[in-house]
């Protein structure tokens, strides 16, 4: 066993023979004990403790240690090596000095007691000290001159997350600003002091004390906070002319580069928020671990998160299927760098080709399919027609018949909420793509199902990157109408239960994803301009200019012959009364073959409202009868 801390090993030798030389002495309240025989007893009893404490000591790992950067877990492993190393010297002094021949007579107790607090007291102290200098060190480095000189911060936040962002923020100069105190809405701890700064007092102070101070930074230190906790402290920070930073979540550390800034600007994430989702990822590691997966549309948005969160899961491959191959060299190169031995197989390929669509199947065989490959912009597809239907309809036919006949037992459309009443070609598509899945799904008795949601923020091409590009332009920000309200997602939130469905999934069930409340479109756009832009900064304007061809102003996840069944998880819902009847199916099958070789635009719309209930029709806002367990995703 390879001892690093020789110099400890070597202190902690002269220590354990220096606290049983004063455990005598102050058992026997002086020096006199050395002329007795209690002077032979103490060389046996040391004889046999010093090694054992070292063995305990080399066996805990206390010489393998970075102890310059100990913390508590290093702290916790010197009250077991003590503990442990008193238990067996307990041991030798009362019974093997004596019974070994060792020593005609055994230690007195007292002097056992002491020796072993004074042991662990002189092995912590040595240790102790290194991390304490260390972090003189690193306080002197970063807390010269032009570290005063910079800017003042308040951290928001005297928990966990508030401690540790005011000890990284201390040590990184190159921050740009510096922690003075905490404020925190938890009246027990005003006024204590943490990483040697002091709670100041409560958010609602914020605006005095900042003024007080001459601070020009606020970090909000609350990961775990809703959107409207930190909506709530940012338009506090911004009334008060503070710029805003925000403590990252425990993804957002995981993902960043060693040596990173340990906080970033506000994100318009931030402001939507929800409480954390708790998946069970252990039943999805059941389903793909050492199995072959397949997802299409692996480089877009939703597919290449899917093939993040996968990747974790330890399958035997991920096959990473996309028509277009920047973006699937993309994610392929991204996922080698995270798991190298983690073996992909990266496929150029349309999914309309249904032939070698089959042919990959086959070869592959995965055991489940996560289809995801689809147009999704309403107003393009309005004036592209057939492209829409014959990739979200044909598309997803192609990819089920390959399923099927690859005897895949999981499938996962992914759907979208604009499926619902559709007014868009795109929803009416996607809509026809759901009951393609069911229909396969009754034929075959296999589980493929399909899952709904909302916007994802940032997705490409997705409104925030929109609104972003148009306010570092200077504006304006073209919103179509101020009562157009949209559910909003993350991606790695709506994956995370894309995955959930996946496990509840057992055949022809549509599944909702509870998207929240839905938010205003003005309101998003005006919260991206306070995020983007100083208060004496130029405005920016927002414009309406309509609601276009294929939108609506409100979405919903149900039609109305649906109900919303809940789910063993909270956030996941099962829409009833979405199957597809005999005749529809005998009408879908005969809509699928004339969708592939008719070039008329208007022809296929015709066929679109042979299929689709409410297609064209505006959402009305509706309520929910108080029987029905719908959580918060019709009331609109």
């Amino acid at each position: 066993m390879v001892i690093r801390n020789r110099h400890l090993l070597i202190t902690d030798t002269v220590a354990f023979g220096v606290a049983a030389f004063l455990a005598f002495t102050a058992r026997f309240e002086g020096v006199s004990w050395l002329e007795t025989e209690y002077r032979h007893v103490m060389l046996a009893y040391l004889s046999l403790a010093i090694p054992t404490r070292l063995l305990v000591n080399i066996v805990l790992g206390l010489y393998r240690r970075l102890w310059s950067l100990a913390s508590i877990a290093e702290l916790e492993r010197i009250v077991l090596a003590g503990s442990v190393g008193a238990a067996f010297t307990l041991a030798i002094g009362l019974v093997a000095m004596t019974d070994l021949g060792f020593a005609r007579v055994r230690p007195p107790l007292g002097v056992l007691a002491i020796d072993a607090l004074l042991a662990t007291a002189f092995m912590a102290f040595p240790r102790l000290l290194l991390r304490v200098r260390q972090r003189r060190i690193s306080r002197f480095a970063a807390r010269g001159a032009p570290y005063m000189q910079q800017p003042g911060a308040l951290i928001i936040g005297a928990g966990a997350a508030g401690q540790i962002a005011a000890r990284e923020l201390a040590a990184r100069e190159k921050v740009g600003f510096r922690p003075v105190g905490f404020l925190d809405d938890d009246l027990r701890k005003q006024g204590l002091i943490i990483e040697d700064l002091r709670v100041l007092g409560t958010t609602d102070q914020l605006p005095q004390i900042a003024a007080r101070l001459g601070v020009r930074y606020v970090v909000i230190a609350i990961p775990s906070a809703a959107g409207g906790v930190i909506r709530r402290l940012s338009q506090a920070a911004r009334t008060a002319n503070l710029e805003i930073r925000i403590v990252p979540s425990l993804h957002d550390h995981i993902a960043r580069t060693s040596g990173a800034i340990p906080v970033r600007p506000l994100r318009i994430e931030d402001l939507l928020q929800r409480e954390p989702i708790v998946t069970d990822t252990a039943a999805v590691r059941d389903r793909v671990a050492g199995r072959v997966v397949l997802i299409t549309g692996a480089g877009g948005s939703i597919g290449s998160e899917l093939c993040r969160q996968l990747a974790t899961m330890e399958p035997a491959e991920l096959v990473l299927v996309g028509r277009g191959e920047n973006s699937i060299f993309e994610i392929q190169q991204e996922l080698l760098r995270a798991f190298p031995t983690l073996k992909l197989t990266p496929i150029i390929l349309d999914v309309r080709d249904a032939e070698r669509m089959r042919d990959v199947m086959l070869e592959r065989k995965p055991v489940t399919v996560f289809h995801a490959a689809a147009h999704k912009h309403v107003p393009l597809m309005e004036q592209n027609v057939l492209e829409s239907l014959r990739n979200n309809v044909l598309g997803t036919k192609s990819v089920v018949d390959a399923a099927l006949a690859a005897d895949v037992p999981h499938l996962v459309l992914i759907s979208t909420d604009k499926a619902v009443r559709p007014t868009s070609v795109m929803g009416a598509s996607k809509r026809i793509a759901e009951q393609v899945v069911q229909l396969a799904a009754r034929e075959s008795g296999r589980a493929y199902v399909s899952v709904r949601f909302g916007n994802v923020l940032g997705s490409r091409g997705s409104v925030v990157p929109t609104f972003l590009r148009q306010i570092a332009d200077g504006g304006p920000v073209l919103v179509t109408h101020p009562e157009m309200r949209r559910y909003f997602m993350t991606i790695p939130e709506a994956v995370q239960l894309v995955l959930q469905a996946f496990v509840l999934g057992t055949g022809e069930e549509v599944f909702c994803l509870d998207m929240g409340e839905p938010v205003k479109i003005v309101d998003l756009a005006r919260d991206l301009i306070a995020l983007m832009t100083t208060p004496d900064g130029p405005e920016i304007e927002v414009r309406f200019t309509g609601v276009r061809p294929g939108e609506k102003l409100y979405e919903e996840m149900f039609f109305g012959a649906e109900h919303a069944r809940p789910t063993t998880h909270p956030k996941v819902l099962r829409a009833i009364g979405t199957k597809v009847s005999d005749g529809a199916a005998t009408v879908l099958a005969a809509t699928v073959g004339e969708l592939q070789d008719t070039p008329d635009a208007h022809r296929v719309r015709d066929l679109i409202g042979a299929l689709v209930e409410d297609y064209g029709v505006e959402a009305t806002t509706r309520s929910v009868d108080a029987g029905e367990p719908t959580g918060s995703l019709i009331t609109l």
